[in-house]
């Protein structure tokens, strides 16, 4: 039987970038050969899309330098011609070839320009069958804002928060000037302390703060100012005494049922030293001792199996299909609310997706094969 081409796309224009790469080098080296030809297409940050750069099984975050797609002399463009379909990949350079006939697309991309509805949409354009949510799943589960509405109406509770348009606050001074109203709309809301400002479009904690002090509203909005770097939609929500408990939900094919994880938490090795205090960029990724993934989470079985219900219910109310991470807060006495849903989680060997269905009975080859065959 034929192997089917799979193009592994990667790299891309979101801060992710980085992130998106190392998914990859563990993708591309635990992918079945003898089922699929992997065919990496690497996005440069400038949107440029290249094959034959380097090779991204090599990348790790052992280097001072994050990983990034680049041009480089023996790459060669990607071109698309959105009408031929499937056999719409095309490779320049001082000619124009086909790139082949490509049974399926695998979007190993992380945050804007990737997760959010825009690749998913240029491959619908394309009609060439692709891994992960769709559209609408990705769109809207890219904005934490958008995400919570759709939750909130399908009876699922999220944090208490509000959203603000930083576009119409001042950024000479960096939101100071604005600092009182900001405040205001805190306040009004009935907001308690801590605080977390994040950018509604944006993953991997970037541009996420605690704010602890309360009625500091100088510190309320240089948070509000840093969230904006990364999206003019900021997001203040009241921080939650509970457990962060994040459950992988698996639907590879049209029209199957969900099926959710053992449920897993990231333990802070370092909380109680007065190291992190929440899962920040650093601890995801660039510092090994400062965390550690536990699946199940330590939880009563009860509670683990509403976690689960809750994450499938999460999952269909934003349409979901292919993957997504769902993750929740369990408060002490055991009530659920749906912190934010990742439609292409971290996909590393030690990232929780693959960790979870690991644990599960599901390895990491074997998830890839499910998703991939799932669109074919």
């Amino acid at each position: 039987m034929a192997k089917k081409r799979i193009v592994v796309l990667y790299g891309g224009k979101a801060d992710e970038h980085p992130i998106s790469c190392i998914s990859t080098a563990g993708v591309l080296k635990a992918m079945d050969t003898e089922r699929f030809e992997p065919i990496p297409v690497g996005i440069t940050k400038s949107g440029q899309w290249i094959v034959n750069g380097e090779d991204p099984r090599g990348w790790d975050l052992s280097g001072d330098a994050l990983p990034e797609v680049k041009v480089t002399p023996q790459s060669r463009p990607v071109l698309l011609d959105v009408s031929r379909g499937c056999d719409g990949f095309l490779v320049g350079g001082d000619t124009v070839e086909s790139l082949g006939h490509i049974d399926a697309v695998l979007p190993v991309l992380h945050g804007p320009y990737g997760e959010d509805g825009t690749i998913q949409g240029l491959l619908e354009m394309m009609n060439v069958p692709y891994v992960g949510c769709g559209v609408l799943a990705s769109a809207s589960c890219m904005d934490k804002h958008y995400t919570k509405v759709l939750l909130n109406a399908a009876g699922i509770a999220t944090a208490p928060g509000i959203t603000l348009d930083a576009r119409s606050f001042d950024a000479s001074d960096g939101f100071a000037s604005d600092a009182a109203a900001i405040m205001a709309e805190v306040e009004a809301a009935g907001l308690r302390y801590p605080l977390f400002v994040k950018p509604s479009r944006a993953g991997s904690s970037f541009g996420v703060t605690k704010v602890e002090r309360e009625g500091d509203a100088a510190e309320l909005a240089a948070a509000v100012f840093e969230a904006s770097h990364h999206d003019w939609r900021v997001l203040i929500e009241q921080g939650i005494d509970a457990r962060e408990i994040e459950c992988a939900v698996l639907c590879a094919k049209p029209g199957d049922e969900p099926k959710a994880s053992w449920p897993g938490e990231i333990v802070l090795d370092r909380r109680e030293d007065g190291g992190d205090q929440f899962y920040d960029f650093d601890s995801k990724y660039m510092d090994s001792s400062a965390s550690h993934v536990e699946v199940p989470a330590n939880l009563p079985e009860e509670t683990l199996q509403r976690v689960r219900e809750t994450a499938i219910k999460a999952f269909k109310a934003v349409d979901g299909m292919g993957l997504s991470r769902v993750d929740s807060f369990v408060t002490a006495d055991g009530a659920i609310m749906i912190n934010e849903i990742n439609t292409m989680p971290g996909f590393t060997p030690i990232s929780m997706y693959p960790k979870a269905w690991e644990a599960t009975g599901l390895s990491y080859t074997d998830l890839i094969t499910t998703l991939i065959e799932g669109v074919l």
